[in-house]
């Protein structure tokens, strides 16, 4: 026997949880997106997204399996035949989930849970897009670097050369000087 489920569960037993996930997966896959509370849309989930992948398997099996879950065949035909054409290239992550004000009766937290039909954002031609974007840019940034390193290196051959020249000038003082404390002892 399994063990049960620990807390308290949404209708008070196991086939009313049942009844209820049931329900409000079909009012999500027929409107798209539903209001309920937060631990409702939580448990909701899990239970749509395992819908949504078998649909997008497609086998007669899979269809019976989700016909068991729920039985309302037009919600479970529009799912096979036009949801599961709309997840088919993305791998998961089918439902969203927005949290929203209190509900105003009970203050219960309120969440609104819908499908997401939009297509992934990065597609290969994307991806290609960005990583030339980024390697156009690192160029740029090695040709400024090479552009700083050649104005700066100038600089430091003038730095050099005035310094070879300050200490041959440096050379020649002590040159001269020891000319001359020459001459002076000769003398």
């Amino acid at each position: 026997m399994p063990t049960p489920k620990k807390g308290a569960r949404l209708g008070g037993s196991a086939s009313h949880q049942k009844k209820i996930l049931s329900n409000l997966a079909a009012q999500l896959i027929e409107h798209g997106a539903i209001k309920t509370t937060d631990a409702k849309a939580k448990l909701l989930r899990p239970y749509v997204e395992k819908i949504i992948t078998k649909a997008k398997r497609g086998t007669l099996a899979d269809r019976r399996n989700v016909l068991k879950l729920i039985p309302n065949k037009e919600v479970v035909a529009y799912l096979f035949n036009d949801l599961a054409e709309k997840f088919a290239d993305r791998p998961g992550g089918y439902t969203r989930i927005i949290k929203l004000e209190n509900r105003k009766g009970d203050n219960a937290p309120i969440s609104q849970i819908s499908l997401v039909t939009e297509p992934l954002a990065s597609t290969e031609a994307e991806r290609a897009t960005r990583a030339a974007a980024s390697k156009k840019a690192a160029e740029a940034e090695s040709a400024e670097a090479t552009e700083a390193e050649k104005s700066d290196a100038p600089e430091v051959e003038a730095d050099t050369a005035t310094d070879a020249d300050a200490k041959a000038e440096a050379d020649a003082a002590e040159a001269d000087e020891a000319a001359e404390a020459k001459d002076a002892e000769e003398k």
